[in-house]
């Protein structure tokens, strides 16, 4: 049962309050949900499941109890804040024209600070405040414990989960990070958000490696930003050449919504782009070492990738720029400590420089130790 406040105000001025500090904080909408997940979400999740799309990421499916009961997360749970954040970028990554020797970050990634440490320190404010001032328990996630925040955030008013399966708002666009703040006070929900997508279907019809098994049905397994941040292992030969120059993520079912004509500007200098990350060049990327790829990416979500699946990515990169120039960087790296790093390598290679791969096939296949590796020595030399 939810304990009294200890303040005088009624459910619906603390609502009130809450919300107008939610945004003196600095997030752009805010919205209240019902500290439960309905049925069809529970249903959603569990088709999403048994069809394997999660691909890797097997903590969705160990913690998937949890994460379609918010109450499981905290019992005394009664009411979900759910906050929004634009992250909008100036110029909409279709409309850039990189250079050929460029990598593609995607627009979330290129931030001056990792989201989820400028999130969780503005809803930890909201959050001592609410407690502090107004006696309410409170509990705050963003994006790393296992809650449904994209259904929330329908339920709380805030958006709507469009075809992409990403959240989608009137006022927002698609350009925005969700937050959560779990409140053990019963306070009335708002109105859930109805979908607005209508008869558009830009976002299927833009993924470069078609991940949409149709609208709101996203195959992870297919998906860019998962193959070059999640999955651990060598990217499937079929989906490489559709990852063209991006190094992490993708932003093209985001960036086509014709929604984001409403999204507004960031207010949080900490989500502005670093300049080097916007265009980086793939030969300076490739030459990363571990130390160094610490050291740049220092206070990036990018740094939870690791060296290697990063550098897997910029040899995917590399391969499909289609220029020699960069052939000395795959065939340096095609004798990489990394299995991961030497496969996507010599892939690169071969499709660079096919007489230098094959040279090296000759020369390393009976030496390599790895099987997945010496199957790309196989490609390159067949």
């Amino acid at each position: 049962m939810a304990k009294p406040l200890s303040a005088t105000l009624t459910p619906d001025a603390l609502k009130a309050v809450i919300r107008d500090k939610a945004l003196a904080l600095g997030f752009d909408a805010v919205g209240f949900a019902p500290a439960a997940s309905t049925q069809a979400a529970k249903d959603g999740l569990a088709a999403f499941l048994d069809a394997g799309m999660q691909g890797d990421m097997g903590w969705l499916e160990a913690h998937a109890d949890r994460r379609a009961d918010p109450q499981t997360l905290w019992p005394e749970a009664r009411t979900i804040v759910v906050v929004a954040m634009s992250y909008r970028p100036q110029v909409n990554p279709l409309d850039q024209q990189k250079p050929k020797d460029r990598g593609a970050i995607s627009v979330y990634a290129q931030t001056a600070r990792d989201y989820h440490d400028v999130l969780k320190s503005r809803l930890k404010q909201l959050a001592r405040w609410t407690s502090e001032k107004h006696g309410a328990g409170v509990k705050v996630f963003v994006d790393t414990a296992p809650v449904m925040e994209k259904h929330l955030a329908s339920r709380a008013g805030v958006g709507w989960q469009g075809k992409h399966s990403n959240v989608v708002s009137r006022d927002l666009g698609n350009w925005f990070f969700l937050g959560e703040m779990f409140l053990d006070q019963e306070l009335e929900p708002d109105a859930p958000e109805t979908d607005h997508c209508g008869q558009c279907s830009r976002c299927l019809d833009i993924c470069p490696t078609n991940a949409f098994a149709g609208p709101y049905k996203l195959d992870a397994r297919r998906c860019v930003s998962y193959l070059t941040i999640e999955h651990k292992g060598h990217i499937p030969l079929d989906l490489r050449e559709g990852i063209g120059a991006r190094i992490y993520g993708c932003d093209d079912c985001l960036a086509v919504c014709p929604w984001n004509k409403f999204a507004v500007d960031t207010r949080e200098p900490g989500l502005w782009p670093r300049p080097e990350l916007t265009a980086p060049r793939l030969a300076e990327l490739a030459a990363l070492d571990d130390a160094t790829f610490r050291q740049v990416f220092a206070g990036s979500p990018i740094k939870r990738t690791g060296r290697d699946r990063f550098v897997r990515n910029v040899l995917i990169a590399i391969g499909n720029s289609g220029l020699s120039d960069l052939a000395a960087s795959a065939e340096r790296l095609s004798a990489d400590e990394s299995p991961l790093v030497r496969a996507a390598a010599i892939w690169a290679l071969g499709r660079l420089n096919e007489e230098s791969a094959a040279r090296l096939a000759a020369e390393w296949r009976s030496l390599e130790p790895d099987p997945d590796v010496v199957k790309e020595w196989d490609r390159v030399s067949s």
